[in-house]
């Protein structure tokens, strides 16, 4: 199958895809729940594209793996994260200013997020749909990267995770492990793990498509989605977060400033 063949339809199960989830948070009023499903859908999509692809085939089991594997563990995290719980203060936000335009623009909101899951998709197609075997080395690489960012991610969402069920740490900062040295390393992890597919696409004439997934993300979680709303919303309801903000670096992990 050709690569536009295949984006063709992974871009038409997303809409459709997206459109019913919708419907359904119309009724639930919990539009977090579209977290876990970008995430499922997006592994969804690089495990088709490797077995959709006609390129080597060593490049597409990696694809295959790496984006199934990632796509599956980081959707039951956030699965776990929002099923049955109240809405993800950021999307609530969003009701909120839209007022009785929430249902129209929240339709538009969340397909589009469809338009971005498929720029995202690039670091799918790119290694999965080339003709050569990758060498040994970028290949070491690629996995040496993959490991190392779905790893830290994992541990992050842990860390964080245990810090929020303890009762005796409601309303406080997480400063535990990773979090000591970045108010959001699981985002750092995330932004990495794009860029273990950029090494696995050196030799393609194509690799340049690779590049755009790890810039968008990292654009999406610092400046639109991510750091911006999430910020806004703990400076207010954590006491110590202003401080935490003066001290810890925003993203990349590094020793916290003082004084």
């Amino acid at each position: 199958m050709s690569p536009a063949a295949a984006a063709s339809i992974a871009f038409v199960v997303l809409v459709m895809l997206f459109a019913a989830f919708w419907a359904w948070q119309l009724k639930s009023e919990n539009a977090g729940m579209i977290d876990p499903i970008w995430a499922f859908s997006l592994g969804a999509i690089a495990m088709f594209y490797g077995m959709a692809s006609d390129g080597d085939p060593f490049a597409r089991a990696l694809v295959a793996a790496g984006g199934g594997i990632w796509g599956a563990r980081l959707g039951w995290h956030l699965w776990r994260r929002n099923a049955g719980k109240q809405e993800d203060p950021r999307y609530h936000r969003f009701r909120e200013q839209w007022g009785a335009a929430a249902g129209r623009k929240m339709f538009w909101f969340l397909e589009f997020q469809t338009v971005i899951s498929m720029v995202l998709s690039l670091a799918f197609a790119v290694p999965a749909w080339r003709a050569d075997k990758p060498s040994v080395a970028w290949v070491a690489i690629a996995v040496a990267i993959w490991l190392a960012s779905v790893s830290g991610e994992t541990v992050a969402d842990r860390q964080l995770r245990r810090f929020v069920a303890d009762p005796a740490n409601q309303g406080e900062v997480c400063r535990v492990g990773l979090w000591r040295y970045s108010r959001h390393p699981n985002y750092f992890f995330e932004c990495l793990h794009w860029v273990a597919y950029v090494a696995l696409s050196i030799g393609s004439p194509w690799v340049w498509l690779t590049l755009f997934p790890p810039v968008l993300m990292a654009w999406l979680l610092m400046k639109l989605s991510g750091v911006p709303m999430l910020e806004a919303h703990l400076v207010h309801s954590r006491p110590g977060y202003a401080e935490y903000m003066r001290e810890t670096s925003a993203l990349i992990p590094w020793p916290p400033r003082r004084g």
